[in-house]
């Protein structure tokens, strides 16, 4: 928590104080119901959410301690009038510190825009699938890597048979999200891609919009064909589905993100990369522990009835009434495994085509002599600002301006042992 306070002169700026991880409601959630989730998981949950991953006992633990002052902190001192506060260390922990998360996706969101995309226009692709295939991606997690190679394949495959050339390639940035608005299982696939080709002489050929149909029918084929090639359907249940009225596969394609709209691109990275479920949802813990978490877009304007699932005065479903156990069964699954990427880069924006296009790139200018500052190198500039640039980016106030006189303020001393 941050809390946005003024200057004693009352001159009207405001200044950073850190947050309390302790009144957050996940965190009382966690501490108080967490032992018991572990303990009761084999019995209760393990049919439903598969078998338990170690990955969830480290994720959580770390998370206990995100933000404690025991367990380490940064001293900051102004160096005018002398005041100092504490920045505790924090759990870097992926997809469930809402704290940790919000800035690991600042950090990626803006280094996506500045140094990964070009200056082109972008379109954001979204595919899910049925909920009859969505079960064995929760079992068997390592089909979830497969799913934005299967994009990219799609994509790429469409684009150039527009233009009827296997020489051009778009740029293209997918994440796999596992996590509808009520945090449930619902594995699907964001894309950002650009909004029409590159060939090998970095020309960019845009396109105009195309029908959906090209795009749906081949992702449909080829989750089909994973499937089937895993062992996880037979060619019957093809067969069937391919009956339905309702295919259950879907492609949206309508988002799009004009050229020189640098911010727009970068609110679309921090959107694809979120965090499975958001404090702000989280309305109300009751006295037994019953979690009330809203949809993104669901407005609860209505106070829920705890004791069923209808807003009283009405029966839109904007909301989920969990039990403690079950909330914490529900935002666990989310949690990615160890070293497992979560964001993944396709052609033009592939690290081999950007390392290759910076290494030509790097011969063909002239040699020169390399001046290095001591003083003040950009990699010492990126590692300053990282911290107070986050904090002000998301909340509007500087961490680094002192309280009491508005000087600056300096890291002094970092603190690891407890002695």
């Amino acid at each position: 928590m941050l809390i946005m306070e003024e200057l004693p002169d009352n001159s009207g700026i405001p200044f950073y104080h850190r947050r309390d991880p302790f009144a957050s409601p996940l965190w009382k959630v966690v501490d108080r119901y967490y032992d018991e989730f572990e303990r009761v998981y084999s019995e209760r949950y393990v049919g439903t959410y598969g078998f338990w991953r170690l990955v969830i006992g480290d994720v959580i633990g770390r998370f206990l301690i995100c933000g404690d002052l025991r367990e380490g902190f940064a001293r900051v001192r102004c160096t005018d009038c002398g005041k100092e506060y504490f920045v505790p260390f924090s759990c870097h922990q992926r997809l469930f510190c809402p704290c940790c998360a919000q800035k690991r996706i600042l950090e990626l969101a803006i280094h996506t825009q500045e140094n990964v995309c070009e200056n082109v226009r972008h379109r954001q692709f979204v595919f899910t699938m049925p909920k009859r295939l969505r079960i064995f991606f929760r079992y068997d997690r390592e089909l979830l890597k497969n799913l934005p190679k299967i994009a990219w394949q799609v994509v790429k495959a469409v684009y150039q048979a527009v233009l009827n050339r296997d020489d051009v390639v778009p740029g293209m940035i997918a994440t796999v999200q596992t996590f509808g608005e009520l945090a449930h299982w619902h594995p699907h696939v964001h894309v950002v891609i650009t909004d029409g080709v590159f060939t090998l002489g970095r020309s960019f050929i845009p396109f105009l919009d195309m029908a959906v149909e090209p795009f749906l029918k081949l992702w449909e084929k080829k989750v089909f064909d994973l499937l089937l090639r895993k062992g996880k359907i037979t060619q019957e249940t093809i067969e069937q589905m391919k009956c339905w009225k309702h295919s259950g596969f879907s492609v949206h394609r309508k988002v799009v993100i004009e050229k020189d709209d640098g911010k727009g691109l970068e609110n679309l990275i921090q959107y694809i990369a979120r965090c499975p479920f958001s404090l702000s949802r989280m309305i109300r813990v009751t006295d037994g522990g019953q979690v009330i978490y809203k949809t993104e877009h669901g407005g609860c304007h209505r106070f829920p009835d705890p004791g069923s699932n209808t807003l009283k005065g009405g029966t839109a479903r904007n909301f989920q009434i969990f039990d403690p156990l079950d909330f914490l069964a529900e935002v666990t699954q989310h949690i990615p495994e160890p070293r497992v990427h979560t964001i993944r880069y396709f052609g033009w924006y592939s690290n081999k085509s950007r390392g290759v296009r910076a290494k030509r790139e790097a011969n063909s200018a002239e040699m020169e002599e390399v001046i290095i500052d001591f003083e003040d190198t950009p990699f010492r500039k990126l590692c300053r600002s990282r911290w107070s640039a986050l904090i002000r980016q998301v909340y509007e106030v500087d961490p680094l301006k002192c309280p009491e006189c508005g000087g600056e303020m300096k890291f002094v001393s970092f603190i690891e042992k407890r002695d």
